[in-house]
């Protein structure tokens, strides 16, 4: 069920039938690096965290990480949503796409109608993000995106310093 579209993507909720595309994301290099390893090595496990992830936030929220797809020919290339995490107060975007669709402007598109139905559809007034100060790529973008750094966080039990940026 498409959410919204763009231009060149559409946006819709995930579902089971995902569970191939989403075992491939999550096993990239760079979400591996970047995100961490979710333990996702089979298609059982890419079902469990569609159903406990996603679909679970869509029940709870109104809100989670969607399937970004090529309009043209409907295939998978990646993920963006609006995400309520435990350990920050404000709803934080997050996006990842498989690597042959990086660098063709696909996340930002993504990520900008993404912000707008935020703001527009759910009424959502802030939104955050999070990096690794060693992820460029994606620094390089929210601060395309308009965000603003703020400060370096850590999350509770972890010694990993995070990029906390802020549209506000």
């Amino acid at each position: 069920m498409t959410i919204f579209e763009t231009n060149r993507l559409l946006i819709s909720k995930l579902s089971i039938t995902d569970a191939p595309f989403i075992l491939e994301l999550t096993n990239t290099p760079d979400w591996l690096r970047y995100i961490g390893d979710r333990g996702i090595k089979n298609l059982a496990d890419a079902e469990n965290y569609i159903v406990k992830g996603p679909m679970a936030s869509y029940t709870k929220w109104n809100h989670g990480l969607y399937r970004v797809s090529l309009k043209e020919t409907g295939v998978a290339i990646g993920m963006c949503g609006i995400i309520q995490r435990d350990t920050l107060a404000d709803k934080d975007i997050g996006f990842a796409l498989l690597p042959e669709y990086a660098g063709h402007g696909y996340a930002k598109e993504a990520a900008e109608a993404t912000m707008n139905y935020a703001w527009q559809v759910l009424g959502i007034r802030k939104i955050v993000a999070i990096t690794l100060p060693s992820n460029q790529r994606s620094i390089d973008l929210l601060t395309k995106l308009g965000m603003k750094y703020e400060q370096l966080i850590s999350f509770p039990g972890s010694n990993e310093e995070l990029m906390l940026f802020t549209t506000v």
